[in-house]
């Protein structure tokens, strides 16, 4: 199977995860992402199931709403039933690393809000430890050259991206060539900097459950421990 197909049966089988635990009220969070735009596409198929949807970016807003699915503000919704998502690596404790899209702060923000977090991911995407991926850090502009100067510190390696900016009207810089064995005290590290927004290591809040697909199909992994 290519990558792409893995893409589509994980999010095939992310909407037969999800299907049971709908109802006429649920409100689904929806991620952002190669893999997630399939599950968009698909969840068009259930629309009738559920209420509707709090998208963690203006673009999966825009695909969401192009299929006819009701988008919501998350302020005026009480609770997301269920949060589906990407991811750019993740270990077998569900840690992940997100933000290649340049989203990874609304996502975190609508992970936390919902009941349960759902990540879906090709097989490429496993890893034994996080940081070949590199990690993606939301910054205040003004900002920009104080938080490159502390992530070296952390042993870092930043790069700025070129021409992105975020939702939120920020900037992304990418930290290269960290070997992280502890992500939950890297995550708390980096967000501590002055200037930064957030990371995109979900570690302190990892994934409740993993759909990640092989070429024998699609395992469901649950956080150990």
């Amino acid at each position: 199977m290519t990558q792409d197909e893995l893409k589509q049966a994980v999010a095939r089988a992310a909407i037969d995860y999800i299907a049971p635990k709908l109802e006429a009220d649920s409100i689904v969070g929806v991620g952002t992402g190669s893999t997630a735009n399939y599950f968009i596409q698909y969840l068009a198929e259930i629309k009738g199931k559920f209420d509707g949807t709090v998208a963690s970016s203006e673009k999966s807003a825009e695909r969401l709403k192009a299929l006819g699915i009701p988008v919501y503000e998350l302020n005026s919704v009480d609770a997301i039933t269920v949060y589906v998502d990407g991811a750019d690596e993740t270990n077998d404790k569900l840690e992940l690393i997100k933000g290649g899209g340049a989203a990874l702060t609304r996502e975190k923000i609508v992970a936390a809000c919902s009941d349960e977090f759902v990540c879906i991911a090709d097989g490429s995407k496993w890893v034994d430890t996080l940081g070949k991926f590199p990690l993606p850090v939301e910054v205040i502009p003004m900002a920009r050259s104080h938080v490159a100067r502390e992530l070296v510190k952390l042993g870092g390696d930043p790069v700025y991206r070129e021409g992105v900016v975020t939702d939120n009207g920020n900037i992304i810089i990418d930290v290269y060539n960290l070997h992280i064995d502890n992500a939950t005290e890297l995550e708390t590290q980096v967000n501590q900097i002055v200037g930064v927004v957030t990371n995109g290591l979900f570690a302190l809040s990892p994934a409740d459950v993993l759909l990640i697909g092989f070429e024998d199909g699609v395992k469901t992994v649950r956080a150990k421990g």
